[in-house]
């Protein structure tokens, strides 16, 4: 008679119930004993507050979560797996060239072929082959090797940037997924098999092509029509960049740091930044030739570097003999108990009635009038509005800059004539790729930022910060992006080696949040990928630069 094995108790956060399984059971065998609403299919869970996949195993009592592609870990858990299953696809179809996925743009990312520029018949072709990939259901696993021998299995597929990433961050043992008899990793849980991601569509855009994803909120729309031109020339512009400069995966800037080239890659992407300002300056000038501009509008989302770069701007609008009056949306707060609610009743300090509109307009009217106006100053830390003793006044020389997160929204200033505007939309759009299959999003990039600034500026412990992190993202998605077309002009305020730099200040903060709350989950997935890259010391970041603006040490005053 075979003994029974231990059994282990699963409480299920969906159904508010709990189960005792056998010892081994995995999440998705379990999945149906418990009885909640699954309106989509089921990807991932969160397991004592840590992401597993639905293969992980139950070795003790634990309380789970099950999750769906609507979940951000959901999501990102099949964008990962389609990635994977395009990556067999493409090998199999051209074996010769090498795919590379560039970044993501809207509901999906943007690939690219680097040796062809794919027909309309090719793309039919490698459409065919991922579904039927998905069809096979292949099973997807993960398991360990020794990285040397990982180093000879990528070598078999040409992976090269991803053996570059284990010779620069090297551990003796390293996680590998396959699919079939394809080898991949992609930093983070997977679908237990391809047929987990059955909705897709491709596309031909510029040189490459677009992938198109379920949309996050309406996981049964799909849509491969790309309507974000201006997103995708700033992004590309920046990728062109980074490859020329030979740092395009964090192996190749991992390479370059151990080789001593810290400091001329702090240069260069500095001096980029420059440029790129300078040009921008030049640009509003002669628009306040043509037309008259009076005022330059700094959107972008949370964490982008408004503040500093409006700053930047103003310098390079000095050189060319204006005076620019810089002026920040958030001194309009309203004071942080009058603050509106969103759904969940916790303040929504992204919305555009968080902002005092009534006393903005005045305040912009009168200026334009020629008045002299006292401007508020909102301290973030009593959550209350203070006022600046000396007045702002405009003169025929001055620029009006105004930044925040609302300022392209057409409701914020409906008094003012467009013709008046020059409006622009700066995001962190991080271009340095983990490797050529899998991308580190840009919403990562800025939550390290915000994590570090908020500690040293805010009072904010990264407990907090995290947890503010998902209604952050809803007011952005709201508020921001559908207006990020309207700009006249973009800037990517990602610094190439700016991950690098962030690691060493943001891993203490991370590993404060203890494992007893949800926000664990995130912390644990950005440690993992902090790992992988080389650290640089901040010493010869410039103090003009916009990274100063999170991590100190800036000569501009906030």
């Amino acid at each position: 008679m075979s003994k029974s094995l231990p059994t282990m108790r699963v409480i299920c956060r969906n159904s508010g119930t709990s189960i005792d399984v056998e010892m081994g059971q995995t999440l998705a065998s379990i999945l149906d004993s418990f009885t909640f609403d699954k309106p989509h299919t089921i990807l991932g869970a969160l397991v004592n507050n840590q992401y597993k996949e639905l293969t992980y195993r139950v070795y003790k009592p634990v309380t789970v979560e099950f999750f769906d592609i609507r979940h951000y870990e959901g999501y990102r858990i099949y964008q990962r797996t389609i990635s994977f299953v395009m990556q067999m696809a493409a090998t199999e179809l051209f074996p010769e060239s090498k795919l590379r996925i560039r970044h993501s743009l809207g509901d999906g990312f943007y690939c690219e072929f680097e040796s062809r520029k794919l027909t309309h018949d090719e793309l039919d072709s490698l459409k065919a082959r991922m579904h039927e990939i998905v069809k096979a259901d292949i099973p997807i696993s993960r398991t360990k090797l020794l990285s040397e021998e990982l180093c000879d299995e990528y070598k078999r597929f040409g992976y090269f940037d991803r053996i570059e990433l284990l010779e620069t961050a090297p551990r003796l043992y390293s996680s590998v997924n396959y699919m079939g008899g394809m080898p991949g990793y992609f930093y983070g849980a997977l679908a237990p098999s391809s047929s987990y991601v059955d909705r897709f569509d491709l596309a031909l855009y510029d040189d490459g092509f677009y992938v198109a994803l379920p949309n996050r909120k309406e996981p049964e729309r799909v849509v491969a029509e790309v309507k974000l031109d201006k997103v995708f020339d700033i992004f590309h512009e920046y990728q062109q960049w980074i490859d020329i400069m030979g740092v395009s995966t964090v192996g190749d800037l991992n390479r370059r740091v151990l080789e001593g080239d810290a400091s001329e890659l702090i240069k260069l992407a500095e001096s980029f930044h420059e440029l790129k300002i300078a040009s921008i300056a030049r640009s509003i000038t002669e628009a306040n030739r043509e037309r008259g501009v009076r005022m330059a509008l700094i959107s972008g989302p949370s964490s982008s570097g408004k503040t500093t770069f409006s700053k930047r701007l103003g310098v390079q609008l000095r050189i060319r003999g204006y005076d620019p009056v810089l002026i920040a949306l958030d001194d309009y707060f309203v004071d942080r108990d009058k603050t509106p609610l969103d759904e969940n009743g916790k303040p929504d300090f992204e919305a555009l009635e968080a902002i005092d509109l009534a006393t903005l307009n005045d305040h912009l009217k009168r200026l334009a009038a020629g008045e002299s106006v006292e401007i508020p100053r909102y301290d973030f830390i009593t959550g209350k509005r203070q006022w600046h003793d000396k007045p702002l006044q405009l003169t025929e020389r001055s620029i009006l800059i105004m930044e925040g997160i609302h300022a392209l929204n057409p409701n914020l200033t409906p008094g003012l004539d467009d013709r008046l505007k020059f409006k622009i939309y700066i995001s962190c759009f991080t271009s340095v790729a983990m490797d050529n299959f899998s991308r580190i999003p840009t919403t990562d990039n800025r939550l390290l930022r915000r994590t570090i600034r908020d500690k040293a500026t805010r009072g904010h412990s990264a407990m907090r910060t995290f947890g503010m992190w998902s209604s952050v993202r809803r007011g952005e998605e709201r508020h921001i992006f559908p207006y990020q077309e309207n700009a006249d002009v973009m800037f990517n305020s990602s610094l190439f080696y700016e991950i690098s730099v962030l690691r060493a200040l943001a891993e203490p903060t991370l590993k404060e949040i203890p494992d007893t709350v949800p926000e664990y989950a995130e912390a644990r997935r950005i440690l993992k990928c902090l790992e992988k890259f080389v650290p640089i010391p901040p010493d010869e970041i410039p103090p003009t630069s916009l990274l100063r603006e999170f991590i100190g040490g800036s000569s501009f005053k906030y």
